[in-house]
């Protein structure tokens, strides 16, 4: 066999010549012929990156799909201009602050004003720092209601608003408290003075415009104070307490003694009263923050009978057995 015909496919060869590849192998001829495409090699191809993408869209529209036809759950908190407020004031109570009227009033009230005066705190953070102190009861011992209570100053007052003397604003309240014209005169309510952490049925706290605000609602566009029957807690607006109101005039310790009495009555289950007769001492529940003229008062109650705009005028009055 000639030299040259031993690297052909097919021939034989001889068992002294060595083993060799051909020299134009199969697979070599199999790559020289084109193959076909598979489906998905042909689209990754045509389009590249772009293919993979379609999966990913396409389970990321029907996620849209489903959360649009899925009903939304309700939302935590609450409105800061509702009437109802829980433990932190952005939540929402069952029960009313007790100056909200039912109905929003159309008002013109000209002794409802904030007096003119020094500035007050506005803004607190909505937690409350009891001040230390307890005391004995107070009262005839046969008393229908027998209440323990504390005193509280909203985080964020600033201290000039309470004369820079905590202990001081805390005698204020238990010498009102404790005056015998005061609820313990009416032989039917007894008080007690205990420490914030006693579990008192209420706190007296003076707090912040805008804490006031949520705690009290904002029905009535002036500024005033409440009892939140929810936090079990007599809302002083600092505002009131640093200004007073405009029939009080110069005489803010008689405002201060009114405000306590009169939030306080609400803790004891006391609701708003009316002007009886003209010229006389106000009912210490009549809304005397906005004013002593039934006329007035009668405004802020649209769509209830308390107070009738009957043109009855009272004097200002402070306590409930004076």
């Amino acid at each position: 066999m000639p030299p040259s015909d031993r690297y052909r496919r097919g021939e034989r060869r001889t068992s002294a010549e060595p083993l060799a590849a051909a020299w134009e192998p199969d697979a070599t001829q199999a790559m020289r012929r084109p193959r076909k495409k598979s489906g998905m090699k042909k689209l990754v191809s045509n389009y590249g990156w772009r293919i993979y993408a379609i999966p990913v869209l396409l389970v990321l529209t029907a996620l849209v799909v489903l959360d649009t036809v899925q009903p939304k759950a309700p939302g935590a908190g609450g409105d800061t201009g509702s009437t109802n407020a829980a433990e932190t004031p952005a939540s929402a109570p069952e029960a009313p602050a007790s100056e909200v009227p039912k109905q929003k009033p159309v008002l013109n009230i000209p002794t409802a004003e904030l007096p003119a005066g020094p500035a007050f705190s506005e803004n607190g953070v909505g937690t409350f720092k009891a001040i230390a102190g307890a005391g004995q009861r107070i009262g005839d011992g046969g008393a229908q209601k027998f209440r323990k209570y504390a005193i509280a100053i909203e985080d964020g007052v600033n201290a000039a608003d309470y004369n820079d003397d905590a202990a001081a604003f805390a005698r204020t309240i238990d010498g009102i408290l404790a005056d015998p014209r005061s609820w313990i005169g009416t032989k039917q309510v007894a008080l007690q003075r205990v420490e914030g952490n006693q579990n008192p049925d209420f706190t007296v706290t003076l707090t912040t415009t805008k804490t006031t605000h949520t705690l009290c609602g904002k029905e009535i566009p002036f500024e005033t104070s409440c009892y939140n029957p929810v936090q079990k807690r007599v809302v002083i607006n600092v505002a009131r307490w640093v200004r007073g109101a405009m029939v009080y005039g110069p005489d803010l310790a008689g405002y201060r003694t009114y405000v306590i009495n009169h939030e306080v009555g609400h803790a004891l289950g006391n609701g708003h009263a009316a002007c009886q007769e003209n010229d006389a001492p106000a009912p210490v529940m009549m809304q005397q923050t906005f004013g002593v003229a039934n006329d007035f008062v009668a405004q802020l109650n649209a769509g209830q009978d308390v107070v009738p705009a009957d043109g009855k005028v009272c004097k200002t009055n402070a306590f409930p057995a004076g």
